[in-house]
């Protein structure tokens, strides 16, 4: 069974970085594509970076140009490169496959961006 573990969240100034790690207890090289999403208080999950096999990546229009998703097929890692974090960009981020697979869903890891 495939456990997901996300990490690397906090507090962090507007402007600043973050790196978020997912640590993924199965073989990723089992996903075509994997990616971050995440959940602010009161707003629907959204799909945030996807990548795929073959290092296609996707990003949603919010952060493009301030996001990179990379993965590591040996490690069976994926991570989130954010940075010029703003304040609509906190929320709690989640790793999974795309298209989601509910029983992967992990605890998050929360980010928030605050002066």
């Amino acid at each position: 069974q495939v456990q997901v573990v996300e990490s690397g969240g906090g507090l962090v100034q507007p402007g600043g970085s973050l790196r978020l790690s997912c640590a993924v207890s199965g073989s990723i090289f089992d996903f075509d594509a994997m990616g971050w999403y995440r959940q602010a208080p009161g707003k629907r999950r959204e799909q945030v970076a996807e990548i795929i096999s073959g290092g296609t990546t996707n990003y949603a229009d919010s952060v493009r140009g301030r996001f990179t998703i990379s993965r590591d097929n040996i490690k069976n890692m994926v991570y989130l490169q954010m940075n010029s974090l703003k304040p609509e960009d906190s929320a709690v981020y989640y790793c999974n496959t795309v298209p989601v697979q509910n029983e992967y869903w992990g605890q998050g890891t929360q980010v928030t961006v605050s002066s």
